[in-house]
């Protein structure tokens, strides 16, 4: 039986939040992010037009469209609209998966029988916007990659259905770059070759792709020819993200303490982007040497910024640690966690910081997450270093100093 998969995309997320909090805004060029020296998080279609982009330096973006306004980002905000519209989705759909703070995707399979999957989608579509007042785009198709790239086609306010026998009309006269999983690099990699459109991609046969592209040739042929057997996946099956240290012997030394809070924080936030996790809830654990547990946890909003959730671990431990006893163990759990890429905070950050943090995973990726720390961090068999970013092979022939921005 073939399947019923809808995607769901909120259009412009973050520009229609920041609308429905001021109307003024509505049909002027709109930018959100941070300032002069920031990156672009969002921008409305009026900016869209004059080239403007998502992860632009502002101050370029600001060349191309010197009428746009720019609006501080409010991710306390946007989670709370998210949280919304992931409520009205659960209660109405059977098996929903959260790909990110404004993306979705629903299995209805079967639902045909009863009521009609693109009827029963459109209603649920006028039901979020008449409740939460944003716009929201999907497509219906047979399964997930189909959907997602037809819900791009239709934007903004779309609602394509694309059926089985439909399927390899609506995708090959499309670019490449329309497949989820092709980046520049591929992008310009097959261009060469002369595959451009999606069509000619799905005639190249597969093991000719796996030859110059490697493993994931077979599923980008897969994907090219309408095929795609991922499931939808519940967001909530990936519960937390969590690491403990006992020590060998009780502690007071609370600054020890503090670096290895430190430590753990800037891993467990290296997890998460590496597999592209936002975490909304932050627990904090300590277990003292007569072995009682405490635990303090804050929600947050969506992030995987290591010196944002560093800055939010030390002071649940400073608020939970107050008998003064010796600890034994301390842990850190990152719950509440929904699929996203938004890997940085656009909101407050620079250029620099963007770069850097950039800069940071493309190393760990590469060489290991300890090839590179933070100077007031420690994990298990890891120095404290001197200066704020600096190669943990300091030791080593290969010194690589980092400085922050």
């Amino acid at each position: 039986m073939s399947r019923s998969i809808v995607h769901m995309d909120l259009d412009t997320f973050f520009i229609s939040c920041v609308r429905l909090e001021n109307p003024q805004l509505n049909g002027i060029p709109l930018i959100v992010g941070g300032g002069e020296r920031g990156v672009v998080a969002s921008c409305s279609y009026e900016a869209r037009y004059y080239g403007v982009r998502s992860a632009m330096p502002i101050r370029m973006a600001m060349q191309l469209c010197p009428q746009a306004k720019i609006v501080k980002g409010d991710m306390e905000l946007f989670s709370k609209k998210s949280h919304e519209v992931t409520q009205i989705i659960e209660e109405n759909s059977p098996l929903v998966e959260k790909a990110s703070i404004d993306e979705f995707y629903l299995d209805i399979t079967g639902m045909d029988k009863f009521y009609g999957c693109y009827k029963w989608t459109n209603e649920l579509i006028h039901t979020i916007t008449k409740e939460t007042g944003l716009p929201i785009s999907f497509a219906l198709s047979v399964n997930k990659t189909v959907s997602k790239i037809a819900t791009g086609e239709g934007k903004p306010n779309g609602n394509l259905e694309i059926p089985q026998n439909m399927v390899k009309p609506f995708l090959n006269p499309l670019s490449i770059r329309k497949i989820p999983m092709v980046g520049e690099v591929t992008f310009n990699l097959l261009s060469r070759l002369g595959i451009r459109n999606i069509e000619k991609l799905s005639e190249t046969p597969a093991e000719v792709l796996q030859s110059m592209i490697g493993k994931n040739g077979l599923e980008l042929w897969k994907k090219a020819n309408g095929i795609d057997n991922n499931p939808v996946e519940p967001y909530t099956e990936r519960k937390s993200l969590s690491t403990e240290h006992t020590y060998l012997q009780d502690t007071i030394d609370i600054k020890k303490v503090e670096s290895l809070i430190l430590g753990m924080v800037e891993k467990l936030a290296y997890q998460a982007r590496k597999e592209q996790w936002l975490v909304s809830t932050m627990v904090v654990k300590i277990r003292y040497a007569n072995f009682d547990t405490e635990n303090l946890q804050r929600k947050i909003a969506y992030t995987s910024c290591d010196h944002i959730l560093s800055k939010l671990a030390i002071e649940l431990f400073n608020k939970l640690y107050n008998r003064r006893m010796r600890i034994r163990l301390v842990g850190i759990s990152f719950t509440g966690l929904v699929r996203g890429t938004y890997q940085i905070n656009m909101f407050e950050d620079t250029e620099e910081m963007v770069a850097l943090y950039q800069a940071l995973d493309k190393m760990k990726k590469r060489y290991g997450f300890d090839a590179v720390g933070r100077a007031n961090s420690i994990l298990k068999q890891q120095k404290v270093l001197s200066t704020p970013f600096q190669s943990a092979a300091e030791e080593t022939q290969n010194k690589i100093p980092i400085s922050p921005p």
